[in-house]
């Protein structure tokens, strides 16, 4: 689905914050087609855009001190960074990187939701985030790993008024007209010092087949192909540099 900007409260980005750019730039271009663009502008920092042909598909940048993991952050679409970040703290969050400009591209903060899951917030000016969603090799879906499962329901459709949707086996999260994401409960499933945290899935055309060739190129399955209930096939992976992503089929996770 081609999108010309995402609607406010709904994911709009995904950066990965990498300890190895060149080899994460290998990774993601044999795994899913993508091509870079590095920003030159020395204030950039080496950004680079993850392009999908002619369309941009997620960030990437070097981590910013030494020791840190490579990961994925979820940003979410705002009209205003600043209130934003008062919603966040008003809500029991807190925000991580106060809100600042990106050159021309946009106002952005950092925040962390009560139990510790961090997530970005983007306000769009020259730059409005993915222009893809649900199309192979772009963004299909994002989930909220956590064991505060309640407060989660509590905290974000009161920073940007999702609806939330309860079923037996999972929680979804929408705006009016789309699901975008869900919320898993890491209960007993996950190591007792693992953290909470939001992950991006990633729609391809062949599950089985995706998670072979990553396989190939140096990543290590988390879960296998398989088959939900009532929603799409789909596996997690780390990448070789170690961050954590879901695939799924596309058209199958978005509604």
């Amino acid at each position: 689905m081609r999108i010309d900007k995402a609607a406010f409260g709904a994911p709009c980005w995904v950066e990965l914050s990498t300890v190895d750019p060149e080899g994460s730039k290998a990774f993601y271009r044999e795994a899913f087609g993508w091509r870079s663009e590095v920003d030159t502008r020395p204030e950039a920092g080496g950004y680079t855009l993850m392009m999908l042909g002619t369309d941009p598909v997620a960030g990437l940048s070097p981590v910013q001190r030494s020791g840190q993991p490579t990961t994925w952050t979820v940003s979410f679409a705002v009209a205003d960074a600043d209130a934003a970040a008062a919603a966040v703290r008003r809500a029991g969050g807190r925000i991580t990187t106060e809100p600042s400009d990106a050159l021309d591209l946009g106002r952005f903060a950092v925040a962390a939701d009560p139990a510790g899951a961090a997530f970005g917030i983007w306000q769009a000016r020259s730059f409005a985030g993915t222009t893809l969603i649900d199309e192979p090799g772009s963004l299909g879906w994002v989930e909220l790993a956590t064991r505060d499962t309640h407060g989660a329901k509590e905290f974000y459709p009161r920073v940007f008024g999702w609806s939330v949707t309860v079923g037996e086996m999972y929680t979804q999260w929408g705006l009016p007209g789309r699901e975008f994401g869900g919320m898993a409960d890491m209960a007993d499933q996950f190591p007792a010092d693992a953290g909470p945290y939001w992950m991006p899935y990633f729609a391809v055309a062949d599950v089985d087949t995706t998670t072979e060739r990553a396989s190939v190129l140096g990543a290590t399955v988390v879960l296998p192909p398989t088959d939900v209930p009532d929603g799409p096939r789909l596996a997690v992976l780390h990448d070789p540099q170690g961050a954590i992503f879901g695939i799924h089929v596309a058209g199958g996770a978005t509604a």
